[in-house]
């Protein structure tokens, strides 16, 4: 099988997993000190799939640790099947999950005029930011 850049096994594959378990759990952290946020369902959808993605990662980077370590060949068909179709689970999960966050920051903030109802709160006590 040809040696792919960033593959499983590989120096640049165990960055990129660090680096998607890094950005994944500062995601999941700025979500979670944000006020408010478990009082939407959407919200907690994504924390969840972040936490799904940061599980998935951090899974994938110790093999890649074990791999290197080692001096294992993880460019096995199989193998990069496999981890082809988790990327993609997770990958959807997550794209699907802002989505839906997203539609429901539009719906308050521009469809059910929610921060003209809410006047005489002042921003920093609104759950939306009042200048979308």
């Amino acid at each position: 099988m040809k040696r792919l850049l960033g593959g499983p096994g590989t120096i640049t594959g165990l960055m990129l997993r660090l680096g998607q378990c890094a950005f994944g759990a500062a995601s999941i952290g700025v979500m979670v000190t944000a006020f408010g946020f478990s009082s939407y369902t959407a919200f907690c959808y994504l924390i969840a799939s972040m936490g799904l993605q940061v599980l998935w990662s951090f899974g994938l980077a110790c093999l890649d640790i074990y791999a290197v370590n080692r001096k294992r060949d993880l460019q096995n068909a199989i193998l990069v099947s496999l981890f082809v179709v988790g990327d993609w689970v997770t990958a959807t999960l997550s794209l699907a999950a802002a989505c839906s966050s997203a539609g429901i920051i539009v719906l308050y903030s521009k469809d059910l005029d929610f921060c003209k109802t809410q006047k005489n709160i002042p921003c920093r006590s609104c759950r939306f930011c009042c200048t979308l």
